[in-house]
């Protein structure tokens, strides 16, 4: 429609949401209402102004939001979780939102249901959570999936955040097995699972890492973070390659709890 004025644009896009409304009378991903304007997308404007934001302080290795700028020990500026487990190889972390209500029912659109549209808009909430951490980095590096589970789901949704963040995107790493999903598992489990799962890709030359990895600033993307064990075994793999400063950035950050994380819900049906 780029040979139409503003105004015909416009026109037409109101028409074709009518038709699409009346007629087959999509749903919001999240609350499952009829979309008014369908061609803005599968999520409605108020499920998205409903997402819960983590705003500073932050903690400064994963992320998350610390209880109040009065009790933050500027000398750490880490949560107690970080504080009970230090990160030796994840140097800044920071999350968009939490991972409940309307953002997860949105992730899991994304992700489950293929809704694939939806990584430009949650890339914007990854954006504009981190564009200090995104300003000065070198490249993006997504958390690989194993290449059966990329073939089974049809994409890799880390792939998809990171190709609307900005900076390059380097596949700099590789997923040597098949690990059992992380959902369910205590952190300890998690660990486990994802110990020696990763080593840098085969596909990469000495002067691509030497280019983008050695000496640089490099963030890895994924989607949720939990206990931040896969974040971990990736960068542990990248700080052995070279990399001076990585910096973890996901879409949302699960609560955590002191028995197994809870498992993704079932798939919604929509009547």
């Amino acid at each position: 429609m780029s040979f139409l004025t503003r105004g015909a644009r416009e026109q037409v896009t109101h028409l074709l949401d009518a038709v699409c409304t009346v007629t087959l009378a999509p749903r919001c991903a999240a609350c499952a209402q009829v979309l008014e304007r369908p061609t803005n997308g599968p999520v409605c404007p108020v499920c998205w102004a409903a997402i819960a934001r983590i705003s500073p302080p932050f903690c400064r290795t994963c992320g998350g939001m610390l209880p109040s700028w009065r009790v933050v020990d500027l000398a750490m500026e880490r949560c107690a979780q970080c504080r009970r487990r230090p990160s030796s190889d994840i140097d800044a972390g920071r999350t968009a939102g939490q991972y409940d209500g309307t953002l997860r029912n949105i992730i899991h659109a994304f992700k489950y249901e293929r809704r694939r549209g939806l990584a430009r808009r949650l890339g914007k909430l990854m954006r504009e959570s981190s564009d200090d951490l995104l300003r000065d980095a070198t490249c993006i590096v997504p958390v690989p999936l194993h290449p059966w589970r990329r073939m089974t789901r049809g994409f890799n949704q880390a792939a998809d955040l990171a190709a609307v963040l900005g900076p390059p995107v380097m596949h700099a790493l590789w997923r040597t097995r098949a690990t059992a999903p992380q959902t369910g598992l205590t952190a300890s489990a998690r660990r486990r699972n994802v110990r020696d799962a990763f080593r840098l890709s085969p596909l990469l030359s000495r002067r691509s890492r030497d280019a983008m990895l050695r000496d640089r600033v490099v963030v890895l993307v994924d989607d949720v973070r939990t206990t931040g064990a896969t974040l971990e075994a990736c960068a542990s793999v990248l700080k052995e390659a070279g990399v001076r400063d990585v910096r973890a950035l996901t879409v949302a950050r699960a609560a955590l709890t002191d028995g197994p994380t809870p498992r993704h819900p079932a798939p919604r049906t929509i009547s």
